[in-house]
């Protein structure tokens, strides 16, 4: 009987946490309210560069993603005013979980609760209200002969990680990042090639139907780079040469 009790218990609180996560999946897409999206700066490197580009840190520099976001959902025919609102969180000074080295189902299916879990618990001290994003930004000092690790967006939990340099000529290309990230958290799918990193048209191309079809002059921001040949692409430097494609509308259900 008790063994019944127990598993009739947990399967509730199974059932009340898939609702809950599909009710803030479906809201986060309804486009009828703005959302809040919080960023949080980490040192990901520790060093003396990064802690003073943290401190330093602004609202102002990542409005740059309001404004596109507005923009972009305005295109698609939405009205509301600031989709939006971004929040500048205190540096949070622990690391993120880190990935499996060799990931299978089941690790990932670990990593992603304890991602989850320890988004909610590191932030808990400076969130007297959730926002409905958060988004965790790893600062590193540049350095051109570092590849900086893959950044992650997961929907569920609604949470991103974001590796980029604390540097502001790069300011830029970092909201490039946070924004797919962003998009990540609500349904979109990458646009792009796992092996190369190019762009994968039609959909991952910002203007399919341009004649001729390179150089593109936006990136898709799910496709990540502006396609400059069928072999070549680069990051944008800025959102003001980004664009939402019509399958990523789709899926963050601008459209119908």
């Amino acid at each position: 009987m008790f063994k019944a009790v127990r598993i009739s218990i947990l399967l509730f609180i199974l059932f009340f946490v898939a609702v809950s996560t599909w009710l803030t999946q479906a809201r986060s897409t309804d486009w009828n309210n703005s959302l809040w999206v919080k960023i949080y700066p980490i040192n990901a490197d520790g060093s003396a560069e990064s802690t003073r580009y943290i401190e330093d840190l602004e609202l102002r520099h990542f409005e740059g993603i309001e404004t596109f976001l507005a923009r972009e959902t305005e295109r698609y025919g939405s009205t509301l005013q600031r989709p939006v609102r971004i929040e500048l969180g205190s540096q949070v000074h622990e690391q993120p979980p880190e990935l499996p080295v060799e990931p299978k189902l089941l690790s990932i299916m670990g990593w992603s609760l304890k991602m989850r879990w320890w988004a909610a618990t590191v932030t808990d001290s400076q969130d007297d209200i959730e926002p409905d994003v958060r988004i965790f930004v790893r600062y590193h000092q540049p350095d051109f002969g570092i590849t900086l690790e893959n950044s992650i967006g997961l929907q569920k939990g609604m949470v991103g990680i974001v590796n980029g340099y604390a540097s502001r000529r790069h300011r830029g290309t970092n909201n490039v990042i946070i924004a797919h990230e962003f998009l990540h958290t609500l349904g979109a799918t990458d646009k792009y090639s796992p092996l190369n990193g190019h762009p994968v048209g039609p959909d991952g191309i910002a203007e399919p139907d341009r004649k001729p079809l390179y150089p593109q002059r936006f990136a898709e921001i799910m496709g990540g780079r502006i396609a400059l040949a069928e072999d070549d692409s680069e990051i944008p430097s800025s959102l003001k040469y980004a664009m939402i494609g019509a399958l990523t509308a789709s899926e963050i259900n601008l459209t119908d």
